[in-house]
């Protein structure tokens, strides 16, 4: 289960003000501070099964290290998004040709096969950005903090990429979200309620 809370950066300036933010320094643990050079693709079915079935393919390479990750169900409102989720190593063949038989070994890799059959995933759209991290420690909980800009790429033109990401790692939702509130109180941010992939779509849709 994925738990987060996304903000809009209305700003480059001001998302290198949060990086160095009292906020980060106080609760971060600086041994885990870095950057890494992110490349997502995104796929599904000519006729958009997967979307259609509120699921979600992905392949990433986040820095040296490659992943498919299969996404499903979930929800966002006010900033907080919760979605169940597999991540699985892969190799670079996937970016062009994956295949939901990736994610066989699991109940909802089955539920993904029976939507795909013998269909074809193709490549709906792609993004570039630049990600900085760093774990927090806050309350009783450990959340990652990740601060992403660049570009969400599409047929149709591209999309902005400049968020801030709250993850939850170990810990309760209720320190997830009043960390979330630290930052918005002292920052003036807005809640995302869409994920980058909805954004995309709906540019593909204009």
């Amino acid at each position: 289960m994925e738990q987060e809370m996304k903000y809009a950066i209305a700003s480059k300036e001001l998302s290198d003000k949060i990086w160095e933010n009292s906020l980060v320094t106080k609760y971060g643990d600086e041994t885990t501070r870095e950057s890494l050079v992110m490349k997502a693709v995104y796929f599904d079915t000519e006729d958009m099964v997967l979307a259609q079935n509120n699921m979600t393919v992905r392949v990433r390479g986040e820095g040296d290290h490659k992943f498919a990750t299969l996404k499903w169900g979930g929800c966002s409102t006010n900033g907080f998004h919760e979605r169940n989720e597999i991540n699985i190593p892969v190799n670079d063949e996937s970016f062009i040709a994956p295949s939901a038989k990736m994610f066989k070994d699991s109940e909802d890799g089955h539920t993904l096969l029976e939507f795909v059959g013998d269909k074809a995933l193709i490549n709906l759209l792609e993004m570039r950005f630049l990600r900085r991290k760093v774990r927090l420690n806050y309350g009783a909980s450990l959340v990652e903090l990740a601060i992403d800009y660049g570009d969400i790429i599409t047929d149709n033109g591209n999309e902005p990429i400049l968020e801030l990401e709250l993850e939850l790692l170990v810990g309760n939702v209720d320190d997830l979200k009043q960390l979330g509130e630290e930052f918005v109180k002292e920052y003036s941010l807005i809640p995302e309620n869409r994920s980058k992939f909805a954004r995309g779509l709906a540019k593909l849709q204009k």
